[in-house]
């Protein structure tokens, strides 16, 4: 059975700022589906490092635009756009997105392009998908940049979930479930901007709209802050915890971690209980002024700092 969905016109993206890359698709990632993904080589030909890059809701790949331009002088960039955003595919019936789906797609698209020594740059869905991959194969991953994200992490995943169903509920994350299934066609840009502090110029915010040209489109903005799997009934949820355990005993890699010391939706309190369930994971970079999009406000800081901390701690392992 096909999957109905909508394709943005590529007319939409025609004044995106500062984004010069081109799209490749993937012809049928999940479902029939075609997901967009960019895919930027190293300014040093020799080099055979890849940052994955996934965004979370309601964003794209124009999301790491800050971050790009200092990632590749180390290596190969490749972002994502989820299916449901950006230039990907967007179904649009809400039955139609599941974690399971998304998940696939990622792991197809990671497949079809074989690669190999990744470093894992994730925030928001970027890594309550992303820290999921390694699950697959481990030996394609050595490395983790991780920023404003979760995983299933009890207790606080049962109290986000009674949260949610509280009548007065206390938690960004219930105001934003609250917020997104108010409306079909709330204004994506304008989010964005709220969370840094109103502080975009309008171009950006159109940027961060572009894929969204009717509600007809938004249907993955709308749906996913109810697939976050914060609940054992959820899908994800199992898988969810899997990774929990695989950071927690298994991982060897490097990790470096930010925190948008500004973000209600997944507070500081939250990512400090992930980071402290992820093997070796050292102090994180605190940004105090900054929220939920981490990359919008302090992209080129955050890439910045953990390419010298990825470049110390190979020199370490080095001398081992």
């Amino acid at each position: 059975m096909t999957i109905p969905f909508v394709r943005t016109p590529e007319s939409c993206f025609v004044k995106i700022p500062d984004f010069p890359f081109s799209p490749r698709y993937l012809e049928n990632a999940v479902e029939g589906l075609r997901m967009a993904y960019y895919d930027i080589p190293a300014k040093d030909a020799s080099s055979n490092e890849v940052f994955l890059c996934l965004h979370g809701d309601p964003t794209w790949s124009y999301l790491y635009r800050h971050m790009i331009p200092v990632l590749v002088t180390t290596g190969r960039v490749v972002c994502v756009d989820l299916i449901g955003f950006g230039r990907s595919d967007k179904p649009t019936l809400p039955e139609d997105y599941s974690f399971s789906m998304h998940r696939t797609a990622l792991l197809s698209l990671v497949k079809h392009l074989a690669l190999e020594n990744i470093t894992l740059v994730v925030q928001d869905w970027g890594g309550i998908l992303g820290l999921t991959l390694p699950l697959e194969r481990p030996s394609r991953y050595n490395r983790l940049l991780v920023m404003n994200t979760m995983l299933p992490i009890e207790p606080e995943s049962s109290e986000l979930a009674r949260d949610l169903i509280s009548k007065d509920p206390q938690s960004g994350f219930a105001a934003w479930h609250k917020y997104s299934q108010a409306s079909d066609d709330w204004n994506v840009g304008e989010l964005v901007n709220l969370t840094c502090r109103k502080q975009l110029p309008q171009e950006i915010v159109a940027a961060y709209n572009a894929p969204f040209p009717s509600p007809a489109y938004k249907v993955a903005a709308n749906i996913f802050p109810t697939l976050v799997p914060i609940s054992s009934k959820q899908d994800g949820y199992a898988i969810g915890r899997e990774a929990l355990n695989f950071w927690k005993y298994q991982w060897n890699g490097s990790t470096f971690a930010a925190v948008g010391g500004r973000d209600r939706v997944i507070p500081p309190k939250l990512m400090h209980s992930l980071i402290s369930n992820i093997r070796g994971c050292p102090a994180p970079l605190i940004l105090p002024d900054t929220g939920h999009f981490v990359q919008e406000q302090s992209g080129k800081q955050v890439a910045t700092a953990a390419l010298e901390y990825f470049a110390r701690a190979a020199r370490k392992l080095s001398k081992l």
